[in-house]
């Protein structure tokens, strides 16, 4: 009698890709952040230059808290990889903020009570949980190579300065001539996070606190710039 043939196993299913996931579970929390009433007045022009001075004082903050950890962090398996020169941000944004300030810009300088609560937590993430401080670097940086954009645009058609010059420079990557090249490498580096399934919950989980503490920056931004009647 001759033996039946070993039936053939069903196709393996391809799981989804860990920035495929981390992106589309927090599209509401980013979605609300983008669409917060800061930002639509902003990027509508309705905002004059102190309301753009004001937001870019409360990135430095932020950033100032992400970049200030990045040689601790270098040789850490799950964050390290992440920590690419070209994507600092804080000379930048100095720059920028002697162009809107002058030289004296961080005289009286003091964040938002939300500002301050957003830097504490990538501080903290940054200290103790590198997972967590890779959402907060993937929401910051990822946004600033896509959307950032499109605040520069603004930026330099409504308040007159110069193409990719002082009062920008904090959207523009100099180092990064390829940014579409360079956000494929950046999702495959997520695709490849050395961590677990509940891990990458977490990650995610942060992800959306992240957007979270960003539009509590926007709220009170709104609050000192109200859009006239």
């Amino acid at each position: 009698m001759e033996a039946s043939s070993p039936r053939p196993s069903a196709p393996a299913v391809p799981s989804t890709p860990f920035s495929t996931v981390i992106r589309t579970a927090s599209h509401e929390q980013h979605t609300e952040a983008e669409n917060s009433s800061f930002m639509s007045d902003l990027l509508g022009g309705g905002l004059g230059i102190p309301a753009y001075r004001r937001y870019t004082e409360q990135l430095w903050f932020v950033y100032r808290a992400l970049e200030d950890v990045s040689d601790a962090l270098a040789a850490d398996p799950v964050a390290g990889p992440f920590l690419r020169p070209e994507l600092a941000r804080t000379p930048e944004l100095e720059r920028d903020l002697a162009h809107l300030g002058g030289p004296r810009w961080r005289t009286g300088l003091a964040p938002l009570p939300a500002t301050a609560a957003y830097a504490d937590r990538v501080a903290a993430c940054a200290h103790t949980w590198p997972g967590g401080f890779v959402a907060h670097h993937y929401t910051r940086y990822l946004g600033d190579l896509s959307g950032g954009q499109i605040i520069r645009g603004t930026a330099e058609k409504t308040w007159g300065f110069a193409r990719k010059g002082d009062g920008v420079r904090f959207y523009v990557f100099e180092g990064i001539p390829n940014p579409a090249a360079f956000k494929r490498e950046y999702r495959a580096l997520l695709d490849a996070l050395p961590v677990d399934d509940l891990e990458k919950q977490r990650v995610v989980d942060e992800c959306k606190r992240a957007f979270r503490l960003n539009s509590a920056v926007f709220r009170e931004l709104g609050e000192q710039f109200p859009l006239s009647a």
